[in-house]
């Protein structure tokens, strides 16, 4: 059955100009803990990218090879303020039950644990525009801030640990 998940996410920082500026973007890359029936492993993180048809689960933890799975990013909506950056996706994915082939755990739609990494881009303006990227991710004690890599200023802070919401 196809199923979709809404991911939330907002970021502050100095977006609108004056010292510190830079300028913030979320990229198009999503990893996504989801149960994939076609491994039959539950909790896999599994990479998206907008645009694409299909996503790529990581495979096992025993070394199993990665492979495609029936998952895409249907929506991708960014909003900004002066000094906030917020997201909202939705991720659309093909599921069916399983038992996990190593723990026995019944795969559940989403993970029993969601757990989601988003990733932001910025320009130092600085440093004549150098990008930088850094990540924000459900598992990680807020706030937590990412500095730019090139002036060492904070880029960003997060305040709130996004959210996955299971819509149907």
């Amino acid at each position: 059955m196809q199923r979709n998940v809404e991911i939330r996410a907002d970021v502050t920082g100095r977006t609108g100009g004056g010292e510190g500026f830079h300028y913030l973007r979320w990229n198009s890359k999503i990893e996504l803990s989801l149960d994939c029936f076609v491994c039959e492993r539950a909790a896999r993180t599994t990479v998206l990218e907008l645009g694409a048809e299909r996503a790529v689960c990581g495979g096992s933890r025993t070394g199993a090879a990665s492979h495609y799975a029936p998952a895409r990013i249907a929506a991708f909506d960014v909003t900004s303020g002066a000094d906030q950056l917020a997201l909202r996706a939705v991720v659309s994915f093909w599921w069916a039950p399983f038992t996990d082939s190593a723990t026995g755990h019944r795969a559940t739609a989403p993970t029993l644990h969601p757990w989601v990494r988003l990733h932001l881009g910025y320009d130092c303006p600085q440093e004549g525009n150098a990008s930088g990227v850094f990540g924000v991710q459900t598992n990680v004690e807020r706030p937590v801030s990412g500095p730019c890599a090139h002036c060492s200023r904070p880029v960003a802070t997060s305040s709130r640990t996004p959210t996955v919401q299971l819509l149907d």
